[in-house]
């Protein structure tokens, strides 16, 4: 925030295949049970790179992005209940805390209710992605963001630096409830599709769902180290093996069968009848990584779907009890995974379209904004 002015910066996307600007906001004034948090950081994601490229339907432009975040409560606003996270404490100045970066879900339609799919509510909308910047603060990719009553806040626990909650960023939540549907069993063989952060989320979370070998396809060789790190067993370069050189190995691997549970998390829809073929009859293939529309892809019924007792599961985005929990795995584990080595870089405000053709090139594991 410039001290002589007042004004807060954000970095804000007019329109897709337009560069990111940086716009100037007042402090805005706190309705009741509205927060003010001092971005820390907030990530780049798959999904910004895709937004830039105007493959989500229904975003309203511009907008400033950033959906996962971490900041420091600088402001509560007045109200006759205090505002809480979602242990139920209330919310104090100085706090560093994080947030669901879905907003207004209704808890009353058929989908919240009977269906039990709140990422499929009509009244669902999420910061960064589909809230304009002309209507304030709603992004991460600003020195502050504004938290509208009734935003799902979650205090980092003690031990779990900003960094290393953001270091998987959104990944985690993700991936933990692909995860969760794959129902990983003991001794499962899993294979990951992509090495992005929801694919390396992804192979830690089996690893710690007893999977008895992790095994992730996909690049570039800086992200399979980074995956190798992380207890990987075994990484297949999609740069270096066709898809058929790729189904052989696996098989290889696997007594002829195929994996027991694949999850697709590449965000290429080529990659989905790929990830049917790598798993074996009656296995469970979990497709995460199809979050915007990045085109179609065909597969054969008779011979990828029927025969074989494939059990698909789609899965999109994730809801508060995923991004809780997520905080939860990454303080207990970050002995044992070093979550900070992710980051390949931090970037400036001033620095967004940087950070965004680096992640669209892939020449970094994770990128930070860090105003």
């Amino acid at each position: 925030m410039d001290l002589e002015t007042g004004l807060i910066t954000a970095a804000v996307m007019n329109a897709p295949h337009h560069a990111m600007e940086l716009r100037s906001y007042e402090r805005p004034e706190l309705e009741p049970g509205a927060v003010l948090l001092r971005t820390l950081g907030s990530e780049v994601c798959g999904t910004d790179t895709h937004l830039a490229k105007g493959q989500l339907a229904g975003v309203p432009y511009p907008i400033i992005p950033g959906h996962v975040t971490v900041g420091v409560v600088d402001e509560v606003g007045a109200s006759a209940e205090p505002v809480r996270d979602v242990d139920g404490n209330a919310l104090t100045p100085g706090q560093v805390v994080t947030f669901l970066d879905v907003y207004g879900t209704c808890g009353r339609c058929w989908y919240c209710t009977v269906g039990h799919a709140t990422t499929r509510c009509p009244s669902r909308r999420v910061y960064g992605v589909t809230l304009s910047a002309d209507e304030g603060l709603l992004g991460g990719w600003a020195e502050y963001v504004y938290l509208r009553p009734g935003v799902h806040i979650v205090p980092l626990r003690d031990g779990l630096d900003w960094r290393s909650f953001l270091a998987a960023g959104c990944g985690m939540p993700t991936a933990l409830h692909a995860v969760s549907l794959a129902e990983i069993a003991f001794g499962d063989t899993v294979v990951v599709q992509g090495a992005g952060p929801v694919g390396l989320s992804a192979a830690v979370l089996a690893q710690l769902r007893g999977a008895g070998q992790v095994i992730v396809v996909g690049g570039p060789e800086v992200r399979l180290v980074a995956a190798r790190r992380f207890g990987v067993d075994i990484t297949i370069d999609i740069a270096t093996m066709t898809p058929e050189e790729r189904l052989r190995q696996i098989k290889d691997l696997t007594g002829g069968r195929g994996a027991d549970v694949t999850v697709e998390a590449t965000g290429v829809p080529a990659a989905v009848p790929e990830g049917m073929r790598l798993t074996r009859d009656a296995g469970r293939y979990v497709v995460v990584g199809q979050y915007t529309n990045a085109g179609e892809a065909t597969f054969n019924p008779h011979l990828d779907l029927n025969p074989k007792h494939l059990d698909v599961r789609g899965c999109w985005g994730s809801d508060v009890g995923h991004v809780y929990r997520s905080v939860q795995v990454m303080a207990r584990y970050g002995a044992q995974f070093p979550w900070q080595e992710l980051i390949s870089r931090e970037y400036s405000l001033a620095q967004a379209q940087d950070a965004l053709d680096d992640v669209a090139a892939q020449k970094v594991v994770k990128a930070l904004i860090v105003p």
